[in-house]
């Protein structure tokens, strides 16, 4: 799919990384490239130890061990990235339960972004985040010990929207979660989107999951993406790769 550069939001050219030294040295992604437009929701999908979530570390800056190119608005990204990158993209991990720290106040996890990148309405733009994420203005007043797991990732989600970025990355962002959470915490997803006009890349091993939130998936094997597919396609079956097929089977099993 050609994407114009002017509504390029996001691109990776020839991605390769590789983990270890000398003989126990491992390739994990190999020449990977895509493209995200403005506004896109799309997905990289594969069994586990293929390499996604690898790539998203390294769009995030937290591995930059790698070779090839990582473009934001059309403009390449270094490998070690500078404070005005993270007001752009912001990441959502999959254990709500890990990435929250336990001794902190909600409102101190929201307060510490505003206060890194100098921005102004506190008290405003923390009730506003809780709000925009379905949460009242008492939770932040509370500790993650005192939160389900929904309400963790709910947090998780307001602290990454706090600072208004235009790109979330996405890592298993409901796996953790009970099913019935799932679907909520997806709808927010979905609502946010929309009304925040972000930008997604979400990576997940769960094909419910990413037609239920991407309009395009990729699919990944050892290190490598195989071919991508529009959403109805990926329901369809429409697979051109013999892997991709045998893991669409797998999964409906």
């Amino acid at each position: 799919m050609m994407i114009p550069s002017q509504q390029r939001r996001l691109e990776t050219v020839d991605l390769s990384i590789a983990f270890g030294e000398g003989a126990q040295r491992r390739q994990v992604v190999s020449n990977v490239s895509f493209t995200l437009a403005d506004g896109d929701s799309y997905g990289l999908i594969g069994e586990s130890g293929c390499g996604k979530s690898t790539i998203l570390r390294a769009l995030a800056g937290l591995n930059t061990d790698y070779h090839g190119a990582i473009l934001f608005d059309n403009r390449e990204e270094q490998p070690v990235r500078n404070k005005a990158f993270y007001r752009r993209v912001q990441m959502v991990f999959q254990d709500p339960y890990a990435s929250l720290h336990p001794r902190k106040m909600v409102y101190a996890t929201l307060r510490e972004p505003l206060q890194l990148h100098q921005l102004d309405r506190h008290e405003e733009r923390i009730s506003e985040v809780l709000l925009a994420v379905g949460l009242n203005d008492s939770y932040r007043y509370r500790y993650p010990h005192q939160l389900s797991g929904g309400q963790r990732q709910r947090v998780a989600i307001a602290r990454a929207l706090i600072v208004e970025p235009s790109v979330l990355l996405l890592d298993e962002p409901t796996s953790a979660l009970d099913v019935s959470v799932q679907a909520e915490i997806l709808n927010l997803f979905s609502t946010l989107r929309r009304r925040r006009q972000l930008t997604y890349l979400m990576v997940t091993h769960d094909l419910a999951v990413v037609t239920h939130l991407c309009e395009r998936v990729a699919i990944m094997h050892q290190g490598a993406l195989l071919e991508e597919l529009s959403a109805d396609a990926l329901r369809r079956g429409d697979a051109q790769q013999p892997y991709t097929r045998q893991f669409l089977a797998a999964s409906e099993a």
